[in-house]
């Protein structure tokens, strides 16, 4: 019986997966439309109309998601080559003094980064709302880039030596497939935390859904502070589920 219960743990695993992958999209769209429409029915002031209104919500959320890819790809661009770096004989013993510095802009408040950010340069805009969140999300992907190499079996990389292949080739055909799947969970993880954050951008001028949460708390304005903290509420369960789609289809075949 006890067997019979741990076979079945991750078919009901995946069943909850899959269900969670319809259902999230679902309720992103219901949380959306929903607030949208009771904010639209109100009765609006003439300054709920300056914030709640078609072309602002469509730019303050554009500036928020081109704020979170940015920041991802900067993540990306930084984690998953210093986390291969890191995991190559010769450099391994540098890896504890890197992800203490990650550990350092994790544990840090999002908003002291920002707020030392522009005190260090005395300028706002969309690059002092982008480094600082980089910074804060950077762990989860330098770390699990590294335990993905490291949870690559030896013997697999030793036959493909013993195959002929070179370094470089072993590290691209065998080590990064087997590492994607960490690589990607980091990355989910890191989406997340971005998406948040960045709701804190607007205290540099850099924009996003922060704006219409800032705007409607000084106001004491709750229409548009609701509007704005339901969006990003939504915004960050979409890409909750697109991290979720991509650890899902994009890892290999024999490992999904």
């Amino acid at each position: 019986m006890t067997a019979a219960v741990a076979a079945s743990a991750p078919v009901a695993a995946r069943r909850a997966e899959r269900l969670r992958l319809l259902v999230q999209p679902a309720l992103v769209l219901a949380l959306t439309v929903g607030v949208l429409v009771w904010a639209f029915r109100r009765d609006l002031t003439a300054t709920q109309r300056a914030s709640i209104n078609a072309s602002n919500i469509a730019t303050v959320t554009w500036q928020h998601v081109v704020l979170t890819a940015t920041v991802v790809l900067i993540v990306v661009a930084v984690a998953v080559p210093l986390g291969t770096l890191l995991t190559r004989p010769g450099y391994r013993r540098l890896a504890p003094v890197f992800v203490g510095i990650a550990n350092v802009g994790a544990a840090a408040p999002a908003i002291g980064l920002i707020v030392l950010c522009y005190l260090a340069t005395r300028t706002t805009g969309f690059w002092i709302g982008v480094a600082p969140i980089a910074f804060y999300t950077l762990l989860p992907v330098l770390r699990n880039t590294i335990l993905g190499y490291q949870q690559v079996d030896r013997t697999l990389v030793d036959a493909g030596r013993g195959q002929g292949m070179s370094a470089a080739t072993v590290l691209r055909r065998i080590e990064f497939p087997l590492a994607v799947p960490y690589i990607l969970a980091g990355l989910r993880t890191s989406l997340v935390l971005a998406v948040g954050t960045v709701t804190l951008s607007f205290l540099v001028s850099a924009g996003g859904l922060g704006i219409l949460i800032d705007t409607g708390y000084k106001l004491r304005d709750n229409v548009t502070l609701v509007v704005g903290a339901v969006l990003a509420v939504a915004l960050a369960l979409l890409v909750d589920w697109l991290g979720a789609l991509a650890e899902r289809f994009l890892g290999p075949r024999g490992l999904t």
